[in-house]
């Protein structure tokens, strides 16, 4: 028996916008019979970015809706993309005469419905635009993927370009930046135990007491290795080994890191991670510029952690990183 504070499992997604809503209602607004979170701010013609996916993975994407980052996020169900209406309608009410801008994670289902939307949108004259993010190095092809997933290093994506949308960049600016950017963000994750969708009495999968796995995705999805649980500083190792040949770095290299949470690991142990990270990269003679710590892009219960990697080789990648935003979670 898996424990969970719910009503009926089928609301649950819901529910959650309606208490996203009711606790930060000064930041951001639900379209009414949707599962959009908008931003509460006065249109000024900018460049809207939108992002989205299936639910389970807050504070993402809800949590980056305001001024400085996103114009909106679709939930979907848990881990299940949004449908291409309620994309639509999210671009359709995010847009402010500029175009709108999709960050979308590399996952089959949320690129059809995107791109769908985006085709449906610009049937009625609303210029619209993306990005597939594939940060995650753990594994080439996985369960609904073609490709790289799509995992926490889209945060940096959302920052990044909300900035420059900030900024006042056009639609067509923001595709270039974006196609420069995401080429130089790498994930790898670890987890400790499974995760339980709502409704579920059964983990998606089970590991050992004293077992870990490198590499599992943000639903699940199987990794690259098990084995015997590590200490932080083993851990560490492992996952920046990975990034950083994957990077071919070289020293004083500049980066931008994120330690991810993934919903049951204590803040307590992604600081101890964090700091093995902050010694290993300096005695690689490497360069920390901007560290996040924290739960970003979860998978409910999940413990574990993932680290992301942003190769600063623009500067204005660290100004957008260091720029301040009105968000829920950033």
């Amino acid at each position: 028996m898996i424990k969970k504070i719910l009503n009926n499992p089928e609301n649950s997604v819901d529910e959650m916008i309606d208490g996203v809503v009711q606790s930060h209602s000064k930041l951001v607004k639900r379209i009414p019979e949707t599962g959009i979170i908008q931003r509460s701010l006065e249109k000024t013609g900018k460049v809207a970015i939108i992002s989205g996916g299936g639910s389970g993975h807050e504070p993402a994407h809800a949590g980056f809706v305001g001024k400085g980052m996103l114009s909106a996020a679709v939930c979907g169900a848990v881990f299940t993309s949004p449908t291409p209406d309620q994309i639509l309608e999210a671009i359709k009410a995010a847009d402010e005469g500029a175009g709108v801008f999709l960050v979308i994670k590399n996952y089959s289902g949320d690129i059809m419905n995107f791109e769908m939307a985006q085709e449906l949108a610009e049937m009625e004259d609303i210029k619209v635009d993306s990005i597939i993010v594939d940060d995650d190095i753990a594994v080439e092809d996985s369960l609904y993927t073609q490709g790289k997933r799509g995992v926490a290093g889209t945060i940096f994506v959302h920052k990044i370009l909300g900035y420059a949308a900030e900024q006042g960049q056009s639609i067509e600016e923001i595709k270039k930046l974006a196609e420069a950017l995401v080429p130089n963000i790498k994930t790898v994750g670890v987890a400790l135990t499974g995760v339980t969708t709502p409704g579920s009495n059964e983990p998606s999968f089970t590991l050992a007491d004293d077992e870990i796995e490198y590499g599992v995705g943000i639903h699940g999805e199987p990794g690259y290795r098990r084995e015997k649980l590590q200490s932080s500083q083993g851990l560490s190792e492992e996952l920046l080994t990975k990034l950083l040949k994957e990077f071919d770095a070289k020293a004083q290299d500049r980066f931008a890191i994120i330690v991810n949470g993934l919903g049951g690991t204590p803040l307590m142990e992604q600081y101890v991670f964090a700091n093995d990270v902050h010694k290993s990269m300096k005695e690689h003679d490497l360069v920390i510029d901007f560290s996040k710590v924290g739960n970003l892009m979860t998978s409910l219960e999940m413990q574990g952690l993932s680290l992301t990697l942003l190769r600063l080789n623009e500067a204005f990648y660290l100004e957008a990183l260091e720029a301040p935003v009105d968000t829920i979670s950033w």
